[in-house]
């Protein structure tokens, strides 16, 4: 299997233009049940409170994906897929891209994951996220800065759902 692919911002615009982009979302939960939240600093999602996670690159293994996702956004090393449980499978929409171009809408097919917190998180500031804090579910479903889809991830309408689509 060759590499994987990692695209131009070029190219990636292209591809968000063309077709719905695969990605994981990780959810984090501490011994409190709060769930780990960054606020984002870039587009489609920027100025709100969204999961971690990213997309899954041309070529790459599912596995090799989960953990780069967690290595990159939570600072874990040596975690698999094994390592969370499946929460479903959800669609997103956006109305601009990566870019914030209005004539560019996106469109994500997420996979959810849950993994338990850890006590080893490292989590990164600037790049993708300005700053992180714990929530619980009541108050992250309360919160207007909380992001609609991140929300609709403990939606209880939701649950029980293979595919979500929260338009």
């Amino acid at each position: 299997m060759p590499a994987p692919l990692f695209l131009s911002d070029e190219d990636y615009k292209l591809a968000c233009s063309l077709m719905p982009i695969v990605c994981i979302d990780l959810l984090v939960r501490d011994a409190a049940d709060q769930v780990l939240l960054g606020f984002r600093a870039n587009e489609p999602a920027a100025g709100s409170w969204f999961l971690p996670g990213g997309r899954i690159r041309k070529g790459e293994k599912l596995d090799d994906a989960f953990g780069r996702l967690a290595r990159q956004e939570l600072g874990l090393e040596a975690t698999g897929i094994a390592d969370a449980r499946l929460r479903g499978v959800y669609e997103h929409f956006y109305d601009t891209d990566f870019t914030g171009d209005p004539l560019a809408p996106t469109h994500y097919v997420t996979l959810a994951y849950e993994l338990p917190a850890r006590l080893e998180l490292q989590l990164p500031e600037g790049e993708q996220h300005q700053r992180w804090a714990w929530m619980s579910v009541d108050a992250l479903l309360e919160d207007a800065h909380v992001h609609r889809w991140t929300k609709a991830y403990f939606d209880a309408a939701s649950h029980g759902h293979l595919i979500r689509d929260a338009r």
